[in-house]
């Protein structure tokens, strides 16, 4: 059965469907030689040659693909990028490694903001994940310097108007704070670019610490350090799909329970030894912007 070429790759772990819809259009894959159109459509077969800027990349038959879904909690100071031309720190240096897929991110946090930040191999998974028809709530903890009164919260939840149209926090409860420091827990249901504190910019207030603390009904798992990951069992990488309309996985590639005991404490000083002995000269570059 033919699928559209950029659904196949993205089942595949090539990216989200919007990343390779923007790699089509821009004439950097091929399929068995000739450069591919927006709309094309391919069966996998045996000896089929799909490049990516020249390179050939694994393709599989949706039937053979494993979801496999990590959580993840972001430090301030790292980008959602792949590579940064100046050096400084992305969310994919500490992820494990994989041969024929790859870790695609659901949606971006900017550099200043920390929290829950989900990856997957699964493209079509991320893509419908990060699509705001599917309304998928997110909550972010928030630290606000500034008065906030009945009359800013009242239109933050109604809406305001920002540059790229008129947006809204779903929920605000207020968790406390001194002075004109106060913290706050906030949903929406879109990831627009630094919607949260553009929001909260909008009726005059500034957002001094902001956090991703829940996904759907995903929270920052406890105990998760910064810097650290966790690879999602099979009944919570099924609440994902089943939310967004995808069918359910059968098989995870996660270890027996008991063994996953085990090695989750390695897994996590692993990956945030490897941050915390990253070169000064990277560090000092980050610290600086």
């Amino acid at each position: 059965m033919s699928e559209k070429l950029q659904k196949v790759l993205a089942n595949s772990g090539h990216g989200s469907r919007r990343e390779l819809e923007t790699m089509i259009q821009a004439g950097r894959i091929s399929v068995d030689g000739k450069i591919a159109t927006l709309g094309d459509r391919v069966t996998v077969i045996p000896g089929m040659k799909v490049r990516i800027d020249g390179h050939i990349v694994a393709i599989r038959e949706t039937e053979e693909t494993i979801c496999r879904v990590l959580a993840y909690y972001k430090p301030e100071g790292e980008l959602c990028t792949r590579k940064d031309p100046e050096g400084r720190p992305t969310v994919f240096e500490r992820l494990p490694k994989m041969r024929g897929a790859r870790w695609i991110a659901v949606g971006r946090l900017d550099v200043n903001t920390s929290g829950l930040l989900l990856f997957t191999t699964d493209g079509e998974l991320a893509n419908r994940l990060m699509h705001p028809s599917q309304e998928v709530e997110r909550e972010y903890a928030v630290r606000v310097f500034g008065k906030v009164d009945d009359e800013k919260l009242n239109s933050l939840k109604k809406g305001v108007q920002l540059e790229d149209g008129v947006a809204s926090f779903r929920s605000i409860s207020y968790q406390g704070g001194e002075g004109m420091n106060q913290w706050y827990n906030v949903t929406l249901t879109e990831g627009r670019n630094r919607e949260v504190r553009r929001l909260w910019e909008a009726v005059e207030v500034q957002v001094s610490r902001l956090i991703r603390v829940r996904y759907g009904d995903l929270g920052l798992p406890k105990g998760l350090p910064r810097g650290g990951w966790i690879e999602l069992d099979l009944d919570k990488v099924n609440y994902l799909r089943e939310l967004v309309g995808l069918r359910a996985e059968t098989e995870t590639k996660l270890a027996p329970e008991r063994d996953r005991r085990r090695t989750k404490a390695n897994q996590i000083r692993r990956a945030v030894k490897k941050h915390s002995q990253r070169p000064s000269s990277r560090r000092g570059s980050t610290s600086r912007r």
